[in-house]
């Protein structure tokens, strides 16, 4: 297969699509639907404190997803919710849990899973937001943190604990976690958490929680295996499906840069950098050597550039995303681990120095940009390798990537 980009080039959108059909149709007696929509928060029920949280956290108007799954979610329904990064999936949850919460018992009530440490804390930091008139406590359970900690803070009780998987069933099974009064239990990006790595360890701890629970599974893109394991532990789950000819990546302008041979990326990206140091921008390579070797490169030609990936301790990655958050660094340079869940509301570029090896993660990555509604770009770098792959990416999301002109500084 010369010429072919790795992995992603086997994407065949015709079976994807008859596999979700199969499913929809065997489902009809499995999955109930949900059609009302609520257009303000106004509308939803929830408790004033909750409300006071939501505006105060600087949302107007629910967005799509929010408002036809915030309300289900709350009725104490099992869903399964697939909508685009960026439209919103993490607040629908948060107010669900928060307004089934009994404030008084102050015992593990929620558990929400996801995939990175980062997702993790960002989760956290809404739902504290939103839950600040309730007096609600969360605590992020992840990896690289003192196990101690974590379980001096869990005796001393949580309302919510928001984590990884590994930690959260380490103290599930270190009994510092106790099971016995959790209610709720959610999947955020379930794609991810339900392929390779996750899977055997998500069926441990839903085996220790107890049997009557409300499970919401949250996904920018529900791939036919995560639906076939939902069955397994849902009971009549609501689908809030956004199809995926739906899952437009509207007000996110998308290019690309004939670069021809891998080794001219970066001359062409360093042509970029004046623009790129006008706005915030993330920069996604497919390997964590290359962010070392491409910071590296970068640095020595004197352009100012972060950098994080999986490689580096906690710690590390939490400063920089901290600078970045900030504004005091503008260009981040990353893999496709920490192209979830980064809410970095000021990003209005992305660029793909390497095209994504899998189709669905484009979404996730530009996704990064325009959130809510803002305008964005994002600039794909494309080799004479890459062809098959951006055919396949225009494919799966029904979008036309045009070349980039030479006025890039007046879209931003």
């Amino acid at each position: 297969m010369a010429g072919l980009s790795p992995e992603g080039s086997q994407f065949d959108p015709s079976q994807y699509d008859a596999k979700m059909n199969e499913l929809a149709a065997d489902g009809q007696d499995f999955f109930a639907s949900y059609d009302e929509v609520y257009e303000s928060f106004d509308l939803m029920g929830l408790q004033e404190n909750l409300l006071r949280g939501i505006y105060a956290y600087g949302f107007e108007k629910p967005s799509a997803i929010q408002q036809r799954g915030i309300v289900p979610f709350c009725k104490g329904l099992d869903v399964i919710q697939q909508a685009q990064s960026g439209t919103g999936k993490t607040a629908t949850f948060c107010s669900g849990i928060l307004q089934q919460l009994d404030y008084g018992l102050v015992q593990c009530q929620a558990l929400v899973l996801a995939p990175t440490r980062e997702l993790a804390q960002q989760i956290e930091k809404v739902m504290r937001a939103l839950g600040d008139y309730l007096g609600v406590k969360v605590h992020a359970c992840v990896g690289g943190t003192s196990v101690r900690e974590d379980q001096r803070i869990l005796q001393s009780g949580v309302h919510v604990v928001v984590g990884t998987p590994g930690r959260v069933f380490d103290m599930l099974r270190r009994q510092s976690l106790r099971p016995d009064y959790i209610k709720m239990f959610v999947l955020d990006e379930a794609d991810e958490m339900l392929s390779r790595g996750f899977k055997d360890q998500i069926y441990d701890i839903f085996q220790l929680l107890p049997s009557k629970i409300q499970v919401g599974v949250f996904s920018a893109t529900m791939p036919p295996e995560a639906l076939e394991i939902t069955r397994k532990f849902m009971n009549k789950p609501v689908r809030i499906l956004v199809k995926r000819d739906e899952l437009t990546l509207e007000g996110i302008r998308q290019f690309y840069v004939n670069v021809d041979k891998e080794d001219w990326k970066l001359e062409t990206l360093c042509d970029l950098y004046e623009t790129l140091a006008i706005t915030q921008s993330v920069i996604f390579v497919n390997t964590r050597r290359k962010v070392d070797w491409l910071t590296d490169k970068m640095r020595s030609r004197d352009h100012t550039v972060s950098a994080t990936h999986g490689d580096m301790d906690q710690n590390t990655r939490d400063i920089i995303m901290r600078e970045f958050r900030s504004g005091s660094s503008r260009v981040l340079i990353t893999t496709d681990l920490l192209a979830r869940g980064i809410d970095v509301q000021q990003v209005s570029l992305v660029i793909n120095y390497d095209l994504p090896t899998q189709p669905e993660n484009y979404l996730h990555r530009i996704g990064r940009s325009g959130r809510f509604g803002r305008k964005g770009v994002a600039i794909n770098f494309v080799t004479r390798d890459d062809d098959r792959m951006l055919f396949d990416i225009q494919k799966f999301y029904n979008v036309v990537i045009q070349e980039l002109p030479v006025n890039i500084a007046d879209l931003l």
